[in-house]
């Protein structure tokens, strides 16, 4: 008897590891859709350093969410969840399998667990703290997000002030771990998660991350972000990709500096997806050259799942 149970698989590894690609195989293996569930991929005007998809890749399966957003658009991961399971039931009205592609591990665990909830922080709390981040930078908040939740400092964005600022407000508030406050209930869905991990052996990992940040330098990367440098605050900038550059074009450091930041912080950031995504034990992890053993896996896995 056919399994008519609604699944949503989900492909999750670290950055160029492979996910865009075994996400299509599997969306034409079961003849569906495909939601992007990365973060920076959202926003159409950034386009060599997000490593979308290109032309050809969304010309074999349909994406939902790619190039749907502006950088002056407000979004945060609240939205996602809300829009991703619309989008998901639409999806799954014509079939039983929706697949979700992305390495932003607390947007795929909002639509697979839904969001924590937190408490209330102190009036004023964020206000202060984006005073700090404008006087002093980043750094000193990174440091104190350190010290306070080393938990939290493993997985989260550290690149990403609009993420230490959340996390040290509840901090500040509260007086207590913002770790401590993640996953205490999750929420129940109207459908089945699979996960499929991809990851690979570290050293060929950075190395295709090395080569990734070339291509992307060859395509026009620093030409790229120098058309966003008036809008470097803006919180689709603060991402790896982008902010390397914006010093090196203020003059800051040279040219050598900006790509061995480029190359250094990617690798960084893989290192911090792996970790927050082996954290799952609900994640099937495979080598993204084993597509057939993935494929005969995720078939026996709709079968009793």
């Amino acid at each position: 008897m056919e399994n008519l149970k609604k699944h949503l698989i989900c492909i999750v590894g670290p950055t160029a590891v492979g996910k865009t690609a075994m996400g299509i195989q599997i969306a034409h293996f079961l003849n569906t859709e495909i939601i992007s569930a990365d973060s920076r991929q959202f926003y159409r005007e950034l386009e060599i350093g997000t490593a979308k998809p290109d032309a050809a890749e969304l010309a074999q399966a349909r994406h939902h969410l790619v190039n749907s957003l502006s950088i002056h658009d407000p979004y945060d991961v609240g939205l996602f969840e809300k829009e991703a399971i619309e989008l998901i039931g639409q999806i799954h009205k014509k079939n039983n399998s929706v697949v979700m592609v992305g390495g932003s591990g607390l947007f795929v665990d909002a639509v697979c667990n839904g969001l924590d909830e937190f408490p209330e922080v102190k009036e004023g709390m964020r206000e202060d703290l984006n005073e700090e981040f404008k006087n002093t930078g980043l750094q000193p908040l990174v440091e104190e997000l350190k010290n306070s939740d080393p938990e939290y400092f493993e997985i989260v964005d550290v690149k990403n002030p609009q993420r230490v600022i959340r996390a040290l407000e509840v901090i500040r508030s509260t007086g207590q771990k913002f770790s401590n406050f993640r996953k205490k209930s999750k929420k129940e869905r109207p459908f089945e998660v699979i996960k499929i991990g991809l990851s690979m052996d570290r050293d060929k990992l950075y190395q295709r991350i090395d080569q990734r940040m070339d291509i992307m330098i060859e395509q026009g990367l620093f030409e790229e972000a120098k058309t966003f440098l008036s809008f470097k605050e803006l919180n689709a900038l603060q991402t790896v990709g982008y902010q390397e550059i914006f010093p090196y074009l203020e003059g800051e450091y040279d040219y050598e500096e900006a790509v061995r930041l480029l190359k250094r912080n990617s690798r960084r950031y893989a290192k911090r997806q792996l970790t927050w995504f082996k954290k799952d034990e609900s994640v099937n992890w495979f080598n993204p050259s084993e597509s057939a053993e993935v494929l005969d896996w995720l078939n026996s896995q709709l079968r009793t799942v």
